[in-house]
Parts: C-alpha cells; sequence; structure tokens
C-alpha cells in the first residue's frame, strides 16, 4: 500500500483524499480475500458486479457504492501502471439509481448579454444611500469594473469561479485576443477566444483600473494576478459573492454564479460537436460535457418544476 499511496500523492490527490482512497481499497481487499479472491492480478469485471452486490444486499447507499467503486478504479490504474494488470476490471461500470444533480434554470443567450450589458460600473445613490455607502465610492466603482471583467468571462468564456481567481496578467493574450486557462486536478488546460469588446475592456481594465487597485492596495511589487481583492485579503471569494448579490437584482431566475456557466454550456452544445465544447469547457471527461446535452433539458425542466415550483 505504501507504493500505491506514494503514486497517489505524485498525481496530486490531497492526503485527505488518499486516507479516503486507501481505505475503500481495503475494503475491497478484505471483500476479496473473504471471498477467495486471493489473485488480485486474476479481478474480473464480474468479480467487481459481485462486490457491488455484496454492498446491495447491506443496503449501502448507491452514491457510497459508486465512490467505492471509483476510488477502487484508482488502485487498478495504479496496478496498470506497475504491469501487474493488463486491464481495469472497474472500467465501464456505472451504479444505476443514483439521483441525478439538480441542474440550476438555464438562461437564454439573450439573457446572458443582457446581464453583462447591463451591469453598471457606476451607479448613482439617493442621497440616504450616500450617507451609508461603504466602501467609499471610488473603490466601489473600480471594484464594479472589475467584475464586469470578470462577469465577461463568465458569460463568455464559461469559466469556474477557481479559473478565474488563478488567471495572472500573462494570460491574457491581448494581440492574439484570446486568453489562456491553466489546469488543475479538476480540469484541462485551454485557449479560449475573447469576444472583441472584451480586448478593449479587459485592456482598459490591466492598464487603468486594476493600477487604481495596485495602488489603493499600496502594492508596490508587480503582482501576477489578474483580479485582486480591495480589501487586502488574500480571500477572493468576496468577488463572486457581491458580483452574485448584484446579478440577483439583475434577474431573479439567478441562484448561483456556476448557473451562467452551465448555461454558456448549454448554448456552445447547440453550435459545436461534443469533443470541440468538452475543451472549451474544460472537462477532462466527456461524459461531464454530456450531462449538459440538450437532450437532458426536459429532465432539467422537470427538476426546477419539483425543486423550484414558485
Amino acid at each position: 500500500m505504501n507504493k500505491f499511496k506514494e503514486w497517489l500523492q505524485i498525481k496530486g490527490y490531497t492526503k485527505k483524499s488518499i486516507e479516503t482512497i486507501i481505505q475503500a481499497t481495503g475494503y475491497f481487499l478484505v471483500w476479496s480475500e473473504k471471498e477467495n479472491v486471493t489473485d488480485i492480478a486474476a479481478v474480473t469485471h464480474n468479480d467487481i458486479i459481485a462486490y457491488i452486490q455484496h454492498y446491495n444486499l447491506k443496503g449501502t447507499g448507491k452514491k457510497t457504492i459508486a465512490h467505492y467503486i471509483l476510488h477502487l478504479k484508482k488502485y487498478f490504474d495504479w496496478l496498470m501502471s506497475e504491469g501487474e494488470v493488463s486491464d481495469n476490471p472497474c472500467s465501464n461500470i456505472k451504479i444505476k439509481g443514483i439521483k441525478r444533480k439538480v441542474l440550476h434554470e438555464i438562461l437564454s443567450v439573450e439573457e446572458l448579454e443582457k446581464l453583462y450589458n447591463d451591469y453598471a460600473t457606476e451607479i448613482t445613490l439617493q442621497k440616504t444611500e450616500r450617507m451609508k455607502c461603504l466602501p467609499p465610492m471610488t473603490l466601489h466603482t473600480l471594484a464594479r469594473k472589475r467584475n464586469k471583467i470578470i462577469l465577461g468571462l463568465i458569460v463568455y468564456q464559461g469559466l469556474r469561479s477557481h479559473e478565474i481567481i488563478q488567471l495572472q496578467i500573462i494570460d491574457v493574450k491581448l494581440r492574439e485576443g484570446k486568453i489562456f486557462i491553466a489546469g488543475t486536478k479538476r480540469s484541462n488546460e485551454r485557449t479560449l477566444k475573447l469576444e472583441s469588446h472584451q480586448v478593449f475592456d479587459l485592456l482598459d481594465y490591466i492598464n487603468d483600473t486594476r493600477k487604481q487597485i495596485l495602488q489603493h492596495r499600496n502594492i508596490t511589487v508587480p503582482a501576477q494576478e489578474l483580479f485582486l481583492n480591495l480589501e487586502g485579503s488574500p480571500n477572493v471569494n468576496n468577488m463572486f459573492s457581491m458580483l452574485l448579490v448584484h446579478l440577483k437584482k439583475m434577474n431573479s431566475k439567478i441562484k448561483a454564479t456556476e448557473q451562467l456557466r452551465a448555461s454558456v454550456i448549454v448554448h456552445w452544445l447547440k453550435l459545436y460537436n461534443l469533443r470541440k465544447v468538452q475543451i472549451m469547457a474544460g472537462h477532462r471527461y466527456i461524459s461531464t460535457t454530456e450531462g449538459y446535452k440538450a437532450n437532458n433539458l426536459e429532465d432539467l425542466k422537470e427538476d426546477i418544476k419539483n425543486y423550484h415550483p414558485f
């Protein structure tokens, strides 16, 4: 198990994830010993099915079983890398009956673009509002200008919040009209085209707005991050919290920023083939992209009816 653990560490799994994977693998090894399946190299697809049936009879939840098989698959992936087995018996196994994740209501292309076009970077407050306006109006405007750039990257490129947070200045290729998104443990890297107006907006943000934020933060050493927190806190999640507050006021359908990304991917699937959308979305697995296909929209509408009836 020590070599397996080292392999997981090299793959970049966290300490907690490794412990969970090792524990789940241990469950299988104990079961296989009781069932006299002593030669791990000879484990077959049918053996894994029998293992799943073992938990079904115990009344274990289907989602829990699915996690066990997912972790066990990593064990056999390691054995394959070591040359101990020739294939992975956990491949192509799907646990039926797991409740589908409830997706957010999909916004139309027009609604997405309206959010971007109508997002005000400067607002006029009433006298009573000005008296209690914090932060000062100048900072409020800087934050909104930054947030509009972020909103554009969600509406037009379908970026995740953590992808936006990790963006660096060098990732913006203004001359090429493109932006590079680095890969993570959960997503693939890719380079996406910017809309023409985004190029101009980003140029203005980098040369003006961002420099004002740096000056406000009193940052003299060149910062590499594209987006900075005005308050000076390393936690930049509040950028998205405030953006979401603004968006909810603009459109009552909006529940989360992930809803915007889901909407973008659904519309991409109407324009491009599945493989291209997988690349554009940064999905590691084609099955993830398939979850957004148009033929799932009727199920989605039913979910909305059941979970958001009002």
